[in-house]
């Protein structure tokens, strides 16, 4: 635990905040999604976001997350993390967690140190947005499990997680591989003509890091193939009716150029919502909802 006196009590908070005390775990054959419950569950999650990031994307880390073998920040500690776990992995209790999300509510974000996004965009057009608001993000999967399974049941989870909370909006950064955006003209300019957000709803990246999207006109862009060579997280965001903000950002830490994604839940729970009615009082291994999932 760090010695610094405001994150000691960030620590103490987040360690006594109950977990999981709600969330009904969502079973579909050997895999299972449901909130961490302690550190060592938030351990697990971290470490897989180490080996997606860092050894498999090539990101950079510093000296304390190349020791640890962990990716962690100031936000861990008091978000919620999601996890998919197959129990039957023979990899060890951390191993055997293949997927995961991080979430943080703006209720939680106030009281703390505000929300990860906003060191690349301003959200503050979010700020007067009627209704709770949650922030996503850190969300990788196993190579291993990177199939339809396992990104229903995160996206299962995230929506058990929104009606529990009646979260109205959801939003957090999403990237495309590579630091050059010209080198992305092309999703960039399409992502900016066909979606972009609302001025009420339109975050902007900060500053000295923005990177302007409009690289060539709506004409030139073949929007249905564009849009199918999307990275499936940020296609599956698209699909669920969202909207991406003005700018983008270059992460050189993770070799990326970020969008900020904004997802309206009235958009989607309308689908959902039917079928999870239906089928919340149905057990847990309940079949999965029909609709795109966001994933890596």
């Amino acid at each position: 635990m760090s010695t610094n006196p405001t994150a000691m009590a960030v620590d103490a908070l987040a360690e006594a905040a109950p977990r999981d005390h709600w969330f009904r775990p969502i079973v579909a054959g050997h895999l299972t999604v449901r909130l961490a419950l302690d550190e060592t569950e938030r351990a697990a999650a971290q470490a897989l976001r180490y080996r997606v990031f860092y050894d498999e994307m090539h990101a950079r880390p510093d000296a304390a997350m190349r020791a640890a073998r962990r990716d962690f920040d100031a936000f861990d500690p008091v978000c919620d993390h999601l996890l998919v776990i197959d129990a039957t992995r023979n990899e060890g209790a951390g191993g055997q967690v293949v997927g995961t999300y991080r979430m943080l509510r703006g209720a939680v974000a106030k009281a703390h140190d505000g929300f990860y996004t906003a060191a690349e965009f301003d959200i503050s057009p979010l700020d007067d947005f009627a209704g709770e608001v949650l922030e996503v993000g850190r969300s990788c999967v196993d190579a291993d499990y990177r199939g339809r399974p396992t990104l229903e049941l995160l996206w299962r989870g995230i929506a058990q997680y929104v009606f529990h909370y009646d979260v109205a909006l959801i939003f957090g950064c999403a990237s495309l591989r590579g630091t050059d955006p010209a080198a992305l003209a092309l999703p960039l300019s399409y992502l900016h003509h066909y979606h972009l957000a609302p001025p009420a709803l339109r975050p902007r990246a900060v500053p000295g890091r923005y990177e302007s999207m409009n690289f060539m006109a709506p004409e030139r862009i073949d929007a249905p193939r564009v849009l199918a060579s999307l990275p499936p997280l940020i296609k599956g965001y698209i699909r669920l009716g969202g909207f991406v903000g003005d700018g983008a950002v270059v992460d050189t830490q993770f070799n990326t150029t970020d969008v900020c994604v904004v997802v309206k839940t009235d958009l989607v729970t309308e689908r959902y919502a039917r079928h999870y009615e239906r089928r919340r009082d149905a057990g847990p291994a309940d079949a999965a909802p029909p609709m795109s999932s966001p994933g890596v």
